[in-house]
Order: structure tokens, then C-alpha cells, then sequence
């Protein structure tokens, strides 16, 4: 729904239900905001934000993932606790 974000994970940028998902929300006018790895295309291109890990190797791109997903999680604790 609008107002909504997305956040769409695909180590290649190519996952197919990712790229769908990404597609649905973008017609529900969610923001995006795709995680990938090395090139990030296709995905990248389907989203309003993309933070591309400059990794091939698929356990350093999730690796790197994992990581930016506690660091959102830490600062949405920060920001709530005033």
C-alpha cells in the first residue's frame, strides 16, 4: 500500500519472484528498496533505492546483508526510544 516499503533481497538481482514482488509494490506506489550483490541487475533498476554489496561470492553478499539489516534494526530501536 502506499506509504509501504519493500525491502527486496536477491544476492544476484535476479531472483524472479523478487523482481515480481518488486513490480507489485511499485504499482501499489510502496518505496522499494532492493539488497543485492555485485551488479544488482536486474532488481536495482526495479527499485526507488538499491545498496548493491560489491561482492561475487554469494556468503560475502549475504554476509553483508545480515549485517545491514541489524544496523536498520538498530537504528528503527534508536529512533523509537527517543
Amino acid at each position: 500500500m502506499a506509504g509501504d516499503v519493500l525491502i527486496a533481497i536477491s544476492t544476484s538481482g535476479k531472483s524472479p519472484n523478487v523482481l515480481k514482488a518488486a513490480e507489485r509494490a511499485r504499482e501499489m506506489d510502496c518505496k522499494t528498496i532492493a539488497l543485492t550483490g555485485v551488479s544488482g541487475e536486474p532488481l536495482a533498476s526495479h527499485c526507488d533505492l538499491a545498496i548493491v554489496v560489491p561482492a561475487g561470492r554469494t556468503s560475502r553478499v549475504q554476509e553483508a546483508h545480515i549485517t545491514i539489516g541489524h544496523l536498520w534494526c538498530e537504528m528503527v530501536d534508536r529512533l523509537m526510544a527517543g
